[in-house]
């Protein structure tokens, strides 16, 4: 059942016009920070001609034509480079722009998001078929798909209590509930995720927040309202009153590599469960 479900996700990704089976795409528009590094990993750099403006490693990229951020693109920007292949994450967006790529008579792929380990190497895999690397892609989604395993920690009684904070803006909090990346990726590092009444990425009352009493904060390491000072952030009425305030737990990592469940999500796997268990 797993193989022909997972069987269909491939097709259901492909389905839209694709290149004759004898063409190469060699003008590739990634968007993604995940794509964008899947990509690379296969060794494609060179046939991405521009990419979106969460895609930031390796460094590299960023010398790429930026066409915006992946989830308020314009049909515009993205069909000014004259891409023969345009390969997007599955949140991706608004919807309008993305039902004009679709209808552009340009190859399309979207690529579902994925917070498990098969998930992760189906979409490593999905990628390679899309840009015609079906063997490499199979390889480098078992060496990271066995990486992610071994790094992977088990959520015992005593888990760390994480509050994930993907926005403090105004002095509201939102935090990542179930179902999230934020979600996937504290329970893959054995910490148990605090936010178990809302479901994605939703702005929670400071009530909610001191009664889930975290014991650590979780934030992207980024400016601007994701970067606030510890003593900001402590100083918060949602945050004060917690476990996290008395002990002034909190971690801070790479957005992309926290979140983008890409070739380096074992790694994002193990250094965050390093900074849990300080």
């Amino acid at each position: 059942m797993r193989s022909l479900t997972l069987a269909i996700g491939l097709a259901a990704a492909l389905a839209t016009p694709a290149l004759a089976a004898d063409a190469r795409a060699d003008r590739i528009v990634s968007i993604g920070g995940p794509i964008t590094e899947i990509i690379v990993a296969l060794g494609q750099q060179d046939r991405i001609i521009a990419r979106d403006t969460t895609s930031n490693y390796p460094p590299a990229v960023a010398e790429l034509p930026d066409v915006g951020y992946a989830r308020a693109l314009s049909p515009e920007g993205v069909l000014s480079v004259d891409p023969d292949l345009i390969i997007a994450e599955q949140n991706s967006g608004p919807p309008e722009t993305i039902e004009v790529l679709e209808d552009a008579g340009v190859s399309f792929v979207r690529v579902p998001d994925a917070y498990s380990v098969e998930g992760v190497a189906e979409k490593i895999r999905i990628v390679g078929e899309a840009i015609g690397e079906p063997e490499a892609a199979r390889q480098l989604a078992d060496e990271v798909a066995a990486d992610l395993r071994a790094a992977i920690r088990p959520v015992t009684d005593d888990a760390p209590g994480v509050l994930f904070i993907i926005s403090a803006k105004g002095g509201r909090i939102t935090a990542g509930g179930q179902g999230s990346s934020a979600d996937g990726i504290i329970a893959m590092a054995g910490g148990r995720n605090v936010m178990t009444d809302i479901q994605g990425y939703k702005q929670v009352s400071d009530e909610a927040v001191a009664q889930a009493n975290p014991d650590v904060i979780l934030m992207m390491d980024r400016k601007g309202d994701h970067g606030l000072t510890d003593e900001a952030l402590f100083s918060m009425p949602a945050i004060a009153p917690t476990n996290a305030a008395e002990n002034k737990a909190v971690v801070r990592m790479d957005g992309m590599l926290l979140l983008g469940f890409g070739p380096r999500v074992a790694e994002a796997v193990t250094d965050l469960s390093a900074a849990l268990q300080q």
